[in-house]
């Protein structure tokens, strides 16, 4: 659908908006995604833009409607993975799983359906059922010793599930390859490694250091105080010496 030139400008700067904000301002995100929807709903971008916007801030079942929406006018597949996600965030994790089962799934391209690999095995830990959430996650693509965009969150997923499970030196091996894989630190497997091995953060900036900070403030308060008294000392000599303040002759 075309838009008229000023409108469409206007909504491709809500869109630009939109894409800026959401990963570390959601909220502020959602609220452009409302403009964009309001100025040009029939436009399948600010349908799928407005279902992303709604998910980054949890908004579950308002995601899956703008998705369906953008789905029925391009018939594409692409959102299929994400469309499961929100199933998921709604509390319906069998819903999830029957999408994963869909003949919808083999038309995905390969990050696609990587992407609905992931969203199966996390319905199945919603389910309770982590051991066979470990097997939906092993495929040929955990494998690879290949790196893919999706390689880093793939192998943290499955070392993630390991660990649910019990299965500690696994799950540390697996946090490894995710950490070799993770050049942009898409995921904190450094942290659940470091967690792993006991290791413990410090501030450098202790309490020692507060306490510290206080006994200063009290010390720059007396000299305060030393001065003021010094230039009241000063006041009362300059009254001696120079006469009464109404200036009249000492008698």
């Amino acid at each position: 659908m075309s838009l008229p030139k000023t409108l469409a400008e206007d909504v491709a700067r809500n869109l630009v908006m939109v894409a800026r904000l959401i990963d570390e301002d959601p909220e502020e995100a959602y609220a452009y995604s409302r403009i964009a929807l309001r100025l040009a709903s029939r436009v399948a971008a600010v349908r799928e833009a407005a279902g992303f916007a709604a998910y980054a801030t949890q908004k579950y079942a308002e995601a899956l409607a703008e998705f369906r929406a953008a789905r029925r006018m391009t018939g594409s597949v692409d959102l299929w993975p994400v469309m499961a996600d929100c199933e998921r965030g709604l509390g319906r994790p069998e819903r999830a799983m029957a999408m994963a089962g869909d003949p919808e799934v083999q038309k995905l391209d390969k990050a696609g359906q990587v992407e609905m690999r992931l969203v199966a095995a996390g319905a199945r830990r919603d389910m309770g059922q982590i051991d066979a959430a470990i097997v939906t996650l092993q495929s040929s693509e955990l494998a690879s010793n290949s790196v893919q965009p999706w390689t880093p969150r793939l192998r943290y997923a499955y070392a993630d599930a390991l660990l649910e499970a019990g299965r500690e030196d696994e799950a540390r091996e697996w946090f490894g390859k995710a950490l070799e894989a993770d050049k942009d630190g898409s995921t904190d497997a450094s942290d659940r490694l470091a967690e792993l091995d006991g290791v413990e953060f410090v501030d450098v900036l202790g309490d020692d250091d507060d306490d510290a900070a206080d006994e200063v403030a009290p010390r720059a308060e007396d000299r305060s105080d030393a001065r003021e008294d010094e230039e009241a000392e000063d006041d009362e000599d300059d009254v001696d010496l120079d006469g009464p303040a109404d200036g009249s002759a000492k008698a």
